[in-house]
């Protein structure tokens, strides 16, 4: 116990560092995926041909492994200069973030009651007023499971971006490993836990806030 209490206060600022900088990596690839996966997702609803092929696509996407896409990037980006750091872990974590999002939204937008979509265009409802007021509201509960999803599993996977020099807490196991330092080891990889349990508990309490009364019941 000691000797954790030891390793926690040298360390311990470096790793409220890297915990923060593996939150903002993980949270500005979230934040662009969701710009792009959720329109994308919504405007599917009206091309199931299209549908299939996006979601084809995002799946393979998905079962590239982590390490081989963020090599991939590196050749790639590395024409801009851009060849290791934020960057490529970047981007590879938007692409990995497309298929939760994209499915759940397209999924749920499906799933809306037809007699609800009716009633909406009883009342007069434009296309667009239909799908802020009553289309998205009751989709809302799946489009977050999509998210948390996501959420969760880049911040699993962004543990790899160490590798292609981007940081966050993948620097404390890698550098355990390469040490044969278990401290440094258990210590990131709880870190990461923590990190994924408070940000899945925030979408969650967000998910339980906005879903309208009706479905929550």
């Amino acid at each position: 116990m000691e000797r954790w209490i030891t390793f926690l206060d040298v360390n311990g600022p470096r790793i409220v560092d890297l915990t923060i900088a593996h939150a903002l990596l993980v949270g500005l690839a979230i934040l662009v995926a969701l710009l792009i996966g959720i329109p994308l997702g919504i405007y599917l609803t009206t091309n199931d041909y299209l549908a299939e092929t996006i979601l084809q696509v995002a799946s393979v996407m998905l079962t590239i492994p982590s390490i081989a896409l963020f090599g991939v990037m590196i050749p790639i980006f590395s024409i801009i200069n851009q060849g290791i750091g934020f960057v490529p872990a970047f981007v590879a974590l938007v692409l990995y973030s497309q298929l939760p999002i994209i499915r759940n939204t397209y999924t749920a937008i499906k799933n809306v009651s037809p007699q609800m979509r009716d009633a909406a265009k009883g009342l007069g409802m434009k296309t667009h007023q239909r799908l802020f007021k009553v289309e998205i509201p009751n989709a809302f509960p799946l489009i977050m499971a999509g998210i948390r999803t996501a959420v969760v599993m880049n911040i699993g996977i962004g543990v790899i971006a160490a590798y292609i020099g981007a940081g966050g807490l993948g620097v404390l196991i890698t550098q355990g490993i390469s040490r044969g330092d278990n401290y440094l080891i258990i210590s990131g990889s709880i870190a990461v836990a923590i990190l994924a349990m408070i940000a899945d508990g925030i979408l969650m309490y967000i998910q339980k806030r906005f879903t309208p009364k009706s479905l929550s019941n």
